[in-house]
């Protein structure tokens, strides 16, 4: 567990959530061609019969059901997302050492965008009149508009000015050393990598996607639905998620709280001291 973050480290051998992927494709592998007659009959990966028979006619409105794991699948804890506090994302900011990166962590924390969908983008991707951004979707594989905030778009404009504007069908974001050649998804993580060496932290790219949605999702000016459209999320409820209050990010609320001089009780005017004292007590 870092200290700083409150995330867990990477640990030895394959996370549960990686064995059940792998088990998965492993599963669909096999059935697909055992469907069309080139594979084993059997499947080699254990399936489990009451999860199947429980999911089989279930409606997606239903409530989750709660059936025994098949054998090999791991258990997989409820982890809640981590979103960066106001003064660690200073920190993190302040870490960066170019434009290109100041101008791509502010594209993030504002949009929203996933990672390989913002390292992706053209410059005809850019709306500078709309202060939006277009990217391609990772599910539905649609170009989609997000909402990106003026320091992003003068930090983008700063980048631009310094790197030079790329040609129509060439990638926005590019290497500032050696050949030139697209930024890509590897590069940006080490750039975070080194941030994180000096900070003693651990964030990750897909982190600054949590900020963003726990930003918008508390804000009292912004609905959930609204958020969920930014977020471009299929289901309200996976929105829902970013609801939840950290204790970190109550410190000062809490101070305030400690610190608060305890009420004393008054009573109505009109009413002897004496007469109070004598029924009460005190």
């Amino acid at each position: 567990m870092n200290l700083r973050t409150g995330k867990q480290t990477l640990g030895p051998g394959y996370a549960a959530r990686t064995i059940n992927h792998a088990l998965t494709v492993i599963s669909g592998f096999y059935e697909f061609h055992a469907g069309s007659g080139a594979g084993p009959v059997v499947n080699p990966v254990p399936a489990s019969k009451d999860r199947r028979a429980e999911l089989s006619h279930r409606s997606p409105m239903e409530a989750p059901i709660h059936v025994r794991r098949a054998r090999l699948r791991q258990r997989v804890p409820k982890r809640l997302p981590r979103s960066l506090p106001d003064l660690m994302w200073d920190e993190l900011f302040e870490a960066m050492k170019n434009d290109r990166d100041r101008a791509l962590l502010s594209c993030y924390v504002s949009s929203g965008a996933r990672a390989e969908e913002l390292l992706g983008i053209e410059i005809g991707d850019i709306d500078w009149a709309g202060q939006q951004i277009y990217v391609v979707s990772k599910g539905t594989k649609a170009r989609e508009p997000v909402p990106a905030s003026p320091d992003a778009f003068r930090y983008l404009a700063a980048y631009l000015s310094q790197a030079g504007v790329p040609k129509a069908g060439e990638k926005l974001w590019r290497a500032l050393r050696g050949d030139p050649r697209p930024l890509t998804y590897s590069a940006m993580r080490r750039v975070l990598q080194r941030a994180n060496a000096k900070l003693q932290t651990n964030w990750t790219l897909h982190d600054l996607r949590h900020t963003a949605a726990t930003r918008m999702a508390n804000d009292p000016k912004m609905t959930l639905p609204e958020v969920q459209r930014v977020m471009r999320h299929a289901k309200l409820d996976t929105t829902g998620i970013y609801l939840t209050v950290r204790l970190e990010e109550m410190t000062e609320k809490l101070q305030d709280f400690y610190t608060r001089p305890r009420q004393v009780p008054k009573f109505a005017p009109g009413y002897d001291p004496e007469d109070v004292r004598a029924v009460f007590g005190g």
